[in-house]
């Protein structure tokens, strides 16, 4: 009977690896295609990533009046959702 220690290596080897998305660039004004929702700046730095829960979000920070947002899939999270999203359960 395998050890616990290599079942769970073969469970690492079976996962498949995430989809490539290609990536911006903070320095290259070309790669920005957003634009600040408060201000309508077009310099916005925007990192995707995935919650806690899961959820897919993106954090956009202007650089012009520092306005800062989160969304998911379209519409807008408050920070008190992103926090809740990013509490692991007890």
């Amino acid at each position: 009977m395998p050890s616990s220690r290599t079942a769970r290596s073969a469970s690492r080897q079976r996962r498949r690896p995430e989809p490539t998305v290609p990536l911006g660039s903070l320095t290259q004004s070309e790669a920005v295609t957003t634009s600040c929702a408060a201000c309508g700046a077009g310099r916005v730095t925007r990192l995707a990533m995935t919650l806690t829960d899961g959820t897919p979000a993106v954090f956009t920070s202007c650089t012009r009046c520092e306005h800062r947002g989160w969304e998911t899939e379209g519409s807008t999270l408050s920070i008190d959702d992103v926090v809740d999203r990013t509490r692991r359960p007890l």
